[in-house]
């Protein structure tokens, strides 16, 4: 059985030797409708594609790229929520790659009038990172139908894996950076993830405090993600909603909420002084 569930967006339990020549041969991402950004260092010219695998004891398939996010767009519906400023009439824009202080952002949900944004939803995605290599499963897959491939890829040893630790750790530390600006300016930061990482995050870190179902008041929100298997096609839905604040994402790792050191010196000072004569009374 092969591990490569999807391959250039396409279920390999739905394909024939056609459809596999063609998307090898096209290298597309029907999720960007542009070529498929993952590529081999060694090889540019040629698209990796692998969207999904299927890894573990328990056979699951997870996500490894975020592009595969973008299905039907419904991650930004699923946010049109937290625009509480949005009114009828206004127009939706995603933008991505967006700068801010603490780091760039994957997308904004926009609520636009006139040119002018009116609301904005940072949404950030996050998929697991692999160790190893899933090129010499894309080419086992590719030769059982009768495509030409490098047989020393197909003979190869070398197998992947699931970075687990170091996904979750890399999001939560930058979450931690950029939350602030956004708390800061009273808007919400949404990260979207898979089920299964969520589960880890949960079992590895401090989320005992987050709100489930998710507080629409706190600034820090994470939606998590089933990946369905509906007639031989995976189809992404919306699973659980989970929200918090900066404090909260400091709790998460395990750290102390930073304090701006000089709110912390003049407390300190004003502590220091405090005595019944300072004691605002009325004679």
């Amino acid at each position: 059985m092969t591990k490569v569930s999807e391959l250039f967006g396409v279920s390999t339990q739905s394909v024939n030797k056609t459809t596999v020549k063609n998307i090898q041969i096209n290298q597309e991402c029907p999720y960007t409708n542009s070529k498929c950004f993952k590529v081999r260092k060694s090889e540019p010219e040629i698209s990796i594609g692998t969207c999904t695998v299927n890894f573990g004891r328990q056979k699951r398939n997870i996500i490894i790229c975020p592009n595969r996010l973008l299905q039907n767009k419904q991650v930004f519906m699923d946010c049109m929520h937290l625009l509480t400023r949005h009114e009828p009439g206004n127009e939706f824009h995603i933008i991505s790659e967006v700068s801010i202080p603490g780091g760039s952002v994957d997308y904004f949900l926009a609520s636009v009038k006139n040119g002018k944004v009116k609301d904005f939803v940072g949404i950030e995605f996050q998929t697991l990172d692999t160790t190893g290599t899933v090129w010499p499963e894309r080419q086992r897959f590719l030769k059982e139908y009768g495509i030409e491939v490098d047989e020393k890829a197909v003979n190869s040893t070398k197998s992947f894996g699931m970075n687990w630790k170091m996904t979750a750790k890399t999001i939560l530390v930058q979450l931690h950076h950029k939350i602030e600006t956004f708390e800061y300016v009273g808007k919400h930061l949404v990260l979207v993830i898979q089920d299964c990482l969520l589960e880890y995050m949960k079992r590895e870190f401090n989320f005992a405090h987050l709100s489930e179902p998710s507080k629409i008041g706190d600034s820090m929100h994470i939606h998590s993600y089933v990946l369905r298997n509906n007639d031989k096609a995976y189809k992404i839905e919306l699973d659980s909603r989970l929200s918090t604040d900066s404090e909260g994402m400091a709790t998460c790792l395990g750290l102390q909420a930073e304090a701006k050191v000089e709110l912390v010196q003049i407390i300190r000072e004003l502590e220091s002084k405090l005595s019944n004569k300072t004691l605002l009374t009325i004679v």
